[in-house]
């Protein structure tokens, strides 16, 4: 929805070539996306070529984007967390060991 929202000019294949999906399967995105109402999509030019389609995205998938996009946010803030705190007790064990080795070290020369 990100790409269509910004480039609502893009064709299938351009949308393919961003995800690195096929084209049959940005089209099959495309399709369900117009299905469940997020993206409607309108013949800009007069031109019977199936590229000339403008996407635009629905009152509906402005919502659900932002719906996800909230989601999103949550999901890395908790992911963020985590990594932060296993951080901070990898770097707690790497002192712990380090001030361990040390000690041995003295011991050792004593």
């Amino acid at each position: 929805m990100q790409i269509l929202h910004e480039n609502p000019e893009s064709s299938t294949r351009e949308i393919a070539n961003i995800l690195r999906i096929s084209n049959g399967s940005a089209h099959y995105c495309i399709s369900e996306l117009i299905e469940k109402g997020y993206v409607k999509f309108k013949n800009f030019t007069q031109s019977k070529s199936k590229s000339q389609y403008l996407y635009q995205l629905t009152t509906e998938g402005v919502t659900s984007k932002a719906a996800l996009t909230v989601k999103f946010l949550e999901r890395k803030r908790q992911e963020y967390i985590a990594l932060k705190s296993e951080i901070e007790r990898l770097e707690h064990d790497s002192q712990f060991f380090e001030i361990s080795q040390s000690n041995k070290m003295v011991k050792t020369d004593e």
